[in-house]
């Protein structure tokens, strides 16, 4: 349900890391992506990682179907809610990912549509499925803070509310979800110490109907090496262990909302009502289809490796093409076929 980069994970690495780097160097995996080749320079040994299939993958993950909806009306009405002050080559950013969803012929493979085909793969108690089709279907600016530069997760409802009664958003509770996204000057409740964005729905008493939305906040001010990650690194990490990636885009803080966008927008799509797919016996802490993949990228991920990812011709690290010529890295899901963690840049 919400996403915090697992940073002990990456504590219990380090030691094994830096004796590995030598012979990882020599097991450089080849990519080709549109027209650049690409690559990863340093992939653990085959005896950190004896099955590139099975990231993540465990008998014991126990992810179950609760009997609840998925959103499978074609398509789902995003509807963004832009908390604070945004630039617009950051909204254009967002957006292009969000618009690669369900555009599979307009970026070469691995893409951010074939990425999404995972989520597609869950479905309901009457077999419809997780829609593949995904639009903008409006958009709310409140560069005023209305609700002020500190939010409660309470209040994040509200910032709904008040998008919704002053009539610019619809109140959309068949095929919209609502997703509030905080400027980098904002401080939210646990943000950054427990979560980076979490998904719910909202109370009637808030909004007058129960609607699913999801909150991602920019960590680029706040706290880059947790919930920007891998794009920045713990302090801890410093002195050894893997280095920081480029973002694909050059923005830190963006670069790494859209990994949690995705995670959220998955999760809430699969669970929007926190009665449909996830593992453990707890709904109000659900462990959900990104939860049991988070920190892995690439085949080979694990431990705090995040996996094989490619770079560019300017050393910016991405496993996903979008539109316009974007390119993304956004964390694997969960697929209920493979029952591992699966994404289109798999080596196999």
């Amino acid at each position: 349900m919400s996403s915090l980069r697992p940073l002990l994970a990456f504590s219990i690495l380090l030691v094994l890391y830096t004796d590995v780097v030598a012979a990882a160097s020599s097991s450089s995996s080849k990519f080709r992506s549109g027209s650049a080749t690409v690559h990863n320079p340093k992939l653990p040994p085959p005896s950190l990682s004896a099955s590139k299939r099975f990231e993540g993958s465990s008998n014991l993950v126990n992810l179950r179907y609760h009997m609840g909806p998925v959103l499978s009306s074609s398509p789902i009405n995003i509807y963004l809610i832009w908390y604070g002050k945004w630039a617009l080559p950051e909204q254009n950013l967002i957006k292009d990912f969000l618009l690669s969803f369900s555009v599979a012929a307009a970026a070469p493979s691995p893409s951010v549509a074939e990425w999404w085909r995972t989520v597609t793969l869950y479905n309901d108690q009457t077999g419809a499925n997780v829609s593949r089709s995904i639009v903008i279907a409006g958009e709310y600016s409140d560069r005023r803070y209305s609700l002020g530069t500190q939010l409660t997760r309470l209040s994040i409802q509200q910032v709904i509310a008040s998008a919704v009664r002053s009539a610019p958003l619809p109140v959309d509770h068949r095929n919209g979800i609502y997703l509030i996204l905080t400027s980098g000057d904002v401080i939210v409740q646990d943000f950054c110490r427990a979560v980076c964005g979490f998904h719910y729905f909202t109370f009637p008493s808030m909004v007058g109907y129960t609607l699913p939305y999801a909150w991602v906040g920019n960590s680029g001010q706040q706290c880059p090496e947790v919930c920007a990650y891998p794009f920045a690194i713990p302090g801890y990490m410093g002195g050894g262990g893997a280095a920081a990636l480029s973002p694909p885009n050059g923005d830190i803080g963006v670069d790494g909302m859209i990994s949690v966008i995705g995670h959220e927008l998955a999760e809430l799509s699969s669970n929007p009502l926190v009665n449909a797919w996830y593992a453990g016996e707890d709904p109000t802490a659900p462990t959900e289809i990104g939860d049991l993949c988070e920190g892995l990228y690439g085949s080979g991920g694990g431990g705090g490796y995040i996996g094989a990812v490619m770079k560019d011709g300017e050393g910016r690290s991405f496993n996903l093409n979008g539109g316009n010529g974007r390119r993304f890295l956004v964390q694997w899901l969960w697929s209920p076929v493979l029952k591992a963690c699966a994404g289109p840049n798999a080596l196999d």
